[in-house]
């Protein structure tokens, strides 16, 4: 059994491998994850189009989904199937490689969702 000295907590066990650093229980059976809320949607998601800082790529974006992780990742695996291309899910922003605006909204209004178009 190893101890972090500096937090004062088990950080892995032979019996139970890897600890959460929150509950102290192991990985498979924390409770922080299922305790953690998922963010709250300030109005309609907003879908936009970037190239700033990606090496004059276009990037669709999409914001404002009230949803927790594992289904914007699910969500976002969805979209870029249908929009054939790649992206990527993370910090609550579903990016989707190239300009598909119209069809990202198109496909989050058919599935209930609220949308607006914003930025040009």
């Amino acid at each position: 059994m190893k101890r972090n000295s500096a937090s004062g907590g088990l950080v892995y066990s032979t019996e139970a491998g890897r600890m959460c650093p929150g509950c102290r229980k192991p990985v498979a059976d924390c409770i922080c994850k299922l305790l953690k809320a998922p963010p709250k949607a300030d109005g309609p998601a907003r879908v936009s189009r970037e190239t700033k800082g990606r090496g004059g790529k276009t990037v669709t974006v999409v914001r404002g989904l009230a949803l927790d992780e594992a289904a914007l990742a699910r969500l976002g695996k969805q979209l870029r199937t249908a929009c054939g291309s790649g992206g990527t899910a993370k910090d609550g922003v579903m990016e989707v490689q190239g300009d598909h605006c119209e069809r990202v909204m198109q496909l989050l209004g058919q599935q209930g969702y609220a949308v607006k178009r914003a930025g040009g």
